[in-house]
C-alpha cells in the first residue's frame, strides 16, 4: 500500500491502474508518465491554491509571482503587512484577500498547524483545512494531492478532470462533480494517480 507518492512509485501505480482500466492505459501508453506536480507543504502553497480557485492556472501564477516580488517571502506575517490597495495591485480580489488573511491569522494563532497536517489521515486534513473560510473540498483536495502527495485523492469539482474524461470517452456532456466522483471510485486506492493521468491527457491532447 502506497502511503506517499514519489517519482518511483508513481510509475508503478500508473502501471497498476493500466492493468485494470483501458482508458488510463491508453493515456499512459500514449503520453507516458504524468508529472508529479509536487508542491511544498507550506503556507505559500495554500495561498497559490486559493488563487487558483475559479481562475486559470496561468492567471493565478501571475498573481502569485507579483506577490513574491512584493514581499520578502510568502509567509503569514509578511502577507499580513500588505494593505488592501497593495493586494489589489498584485491581483487579489477582495474575497481572496479575506481568505488568505484568515489563513495567515489561523497559522500565526496556532489554529492551523501545517506541520501537524502532514501526520494526519486524509479526512482529518480536510476537516482542519475546511474550518477556514474560503477553503473547501477542491482546495483541500489539491493540497492533499500536490503538497502532501497522498495517493488516493480525487479533487472534487476540478473542471479540467471533467473535461478530460468527457474528451477521453467522447461524451456529449461533461460529468457533474458528483457523477465524476462516482466514476473515480473504481480507481481506489490510487485516485490521485488517476487524476494525474487525466490532467496529463488534458494538457497533452490540447497540444496535438
Amino acid at each position: 500500500m502506497i502511503k506517499t507518492l514519489d517519482e518511483e512509485n508513481l510509475i508503478t501505480a500508473c502501471e497498476e491502474l493500466s492493468k485494470n482500466d483501458s482508458d488510463l492505459a491508453y493515456i499512459f501508453r500514449t503520453f507516458g508518465e504524468p508529472p508529479m506536480w509536487k508542491r511544498e507543504a507550506n503556507f505559500a502553497t495554500l495561498v497559490l491554491i486559493i488563487l487558483e480557485q475559479q481562475v486559470s492556472v496561468a492567471s493565478a501564477k501571475a498573481c502569485f509571482d507579483k506577490l513574491c516580488k512584493t514581499i520578502e517571502r510568502v509567509s503569514p506575517a509578511d502577507f499580513l503587512k500588505l494593505n488592501d490597495a497593495e493586494l489589489k495591485s498584485v491581483g487579489f480580489s477582495r474575497q481572496k484577500t479575506s481568505y488568505v488573511r484568515g489563513l495567515a491569522e489561523a497559522v500565526l494563532d496556532g489554529k492551523l498547524d501545517l506541520t501537524t497536517l502532514e501526520t494526519l489521515p486524509d479526512d482529518r486534513v480536510k476537516h482542519e483545512l475546511k474550518k477556514l473560510k474560503g477553503i473547501g473540498d477542491w482546495t483541500s483536495d489539491i493540497y492533499l494531492l500536490m503538497a502532501l502527495q497522498r495517493p488516493d485523492v480525487m479533487p472534487k469539482g476540478d473542471l479540467a478532470l471533467h473535461i478530460a474524461w468527457q474528451n477521453l470517452k467522447n461524451l456529449e456532456q461533461r460529468p457533474s462533480s458528483e457523477e465524476f466522483l462516482e466514476i473515480a471510485e473504481k480507481w481506489k486506492p490510487l485516485r490521485a494517480v488517476a487524476a494525474r493521468l487525466l490532467w496529463h491527457f488534458y494538457l497533452s491532447a490540447k497540444r496535438i
